[in-house]
């Protein structure tokens, strides 16, 4: 990782861009996936999923005998752990809830919403290197609360044509039963278009590579719903001279393990913790399995040591990150300075692993600077909300003048006689 000491603003830019993507030719591999599918549905998909993977499971959905298996085969460990986990996302998630109030802006007047869930769903979860169980809860747990009818899951399959069992046991655990063995920007278009085998949904949410993100990006523009624009995953760490430097390693070392493409940053005004930090790290790297993929990372990312506490929050503002670490002593204070980040974490034992797992919050959060302007999934992403208004006889005649005016004055006249017809009506009676 680099030191950058002091960066000019003008520079700010340039340190907030991510890992640059190869999105033209990833776009256009992915558009003759897509076109494929919209034409020949499970056709398409076996052949893409042949060419991509050398081989494609006999029989795309999981049966009712694999998902009983899968329950028998992990540990009891695991399945506690999943419950636990299961039982927080739950809880945070339902209290989301909120009931609807009618509003009577003026007499007669009166206006209300009422939250409906998207009927049909799609939840992608990746099974590469890293099979996301925990995403399944993230994703299926608010799904079910919210009430969504039908729910398509798909999932890449090892070479062996099954899937991670722990991914299955969450599933199960959360009701889901149309469970497909396709992967990447196959698995989009099935979902987004249906085909003989997976039905169509409204709405795509889950992360994935880059592949599974332009086929999101792609079909969203043709009118399908997704979660959020993703990217690589990413972490901002805010530390001080209080901060423990092993824990700050592994909280990088928690993103940099994702893939090459992520981005960790440490910012800091004590260049002392700094280099602490960068001391201890080569040896932590080097236990890591996913060693290889953490190295690439932390090519691209840096250390960024600021004069002061204003202009680092600025700056983490500005970067808008996906998770975000405060290791400090006055965490609260900056807690409250963040603006655009997609989760955050407070003081120095609470990690970013917990929102991954186990603490409630949801982990499917926006990358690339898009915290800016969207929130991480939660409740309200699976409803939609309608709104209902009521005007009795006299809440019309009072309204009424208001609406003509502003229909004239907009030169829209079936607007304003669509209200004045209705007042010569009730001035005949």
């Amino acid at each position: 990782m680099q030191i950058i000491k002091y960066p000019s603003r003008k520079n700010w830019d340039t340190l907030c861009r991510r890992p640059a993507m190869q999105h033209s030719s990833v776009e256009t591999t992915v558009r003759k996936i897509l076109d494929d599918i919209k034409l020949d549905g499970d056709k398409a998909i076996r052949h893409h999923t042949q060419l991509i993977d050398g081989s494609t499971p006999a029989r795309w959905q999981v049966s009712a005998a694999e998902i009983e298996e899968a329950e028998k085969s992990i540990s009891a460990d695991l399945k506690k752990a999943i419950d636990v986990a299961s039982e927080n996302i739950r809880k945070f998630h339902a209290a989301q809830k909120q009931l609807s109030s009618i509003i009577e802006p003026m007499p007669g007047v009166k206006c209300w919403q009422k939250a409906i869930p998207i009927e049909k769903i799609g939840l992608y979860i990746p099974g590469g290197t890293a099979p996301l169980f925990s995403t399944v809860l993230m994703l299926a747990i608010p799904a079910s609360i919210a009430g969504c009818g039908e729910v398509v899951m798909c999932t890449p399959p090892a070479r062996n044509g099954t899937v991670h069992p722990a991914i299955l046991y969450a599933a199960q655990r959360c009701g889901i039963k149309n469970i497909y063995k396709i992967g990447g920007a196959m698995a989009i278009g099935a979902m987004a278009y249906g085909t003989e085998t997976v039905s169509r949904v409204y709405k795509i949410f889950g992360p994935g590579n880059q592949y599974v993100t332009a086929a999101k990006m792609l079909v969203n523009r043709e009118g399908i719903a997704i979660d959020m624009p993703a990217g690589p995953s990413e972490v901002v760490v805010i530390a001080d001279n209080t901060a423990n430097p092993h824990f700050i390693c592994w909280d990088l070392l928690s993103q940099a393990e994702h893939g090459p493409d992520s981005q960790v940053l440490l910012l800091s005004t004590k260049e002392e913790i700094i280099q602490k930090v960068l001391d201890v790290l080569p040896a932590h790297l080097d236990k890591l399995e996913r060693k290889e993929f953490a190295k690439k990372s932390l090519e691209h990312s840096a250390c960024i040591l600021f004069e002061n506490d204003a202009e680092m929050m600025d700056f983490c503002n500005t970067y808008a990150p996906e998770h975000l670490i405060i290791e400090t002593e006055d965490f609260t204070t900056l807690g409250n300075k963040v603006i655009n980040a997609g989760s955050v974490f407070l003081g120095h034992f609470s990690p970013e692993s917990a929102g991954d797992y186990a603490s409630g919050t949801n982990h499917t959060l926006p990358t690339s600077g898009y915290a800016r302007v969207y929130s991480g999934v939660n409740l309200d992403s699976f409803m939609k909300k309608i709104t209902f208004q009521w005007l009795s006889e006299d809440g019309f005649q009072r309204l009424a003048p208001t609406i003509e005016i502003m229909a004239s004055q907009e030169n829209l006249q079936a607007h304003k006689t669509a209200v004045s017809i209705r007042i010569e009506h009730l001035k005949k009676q």
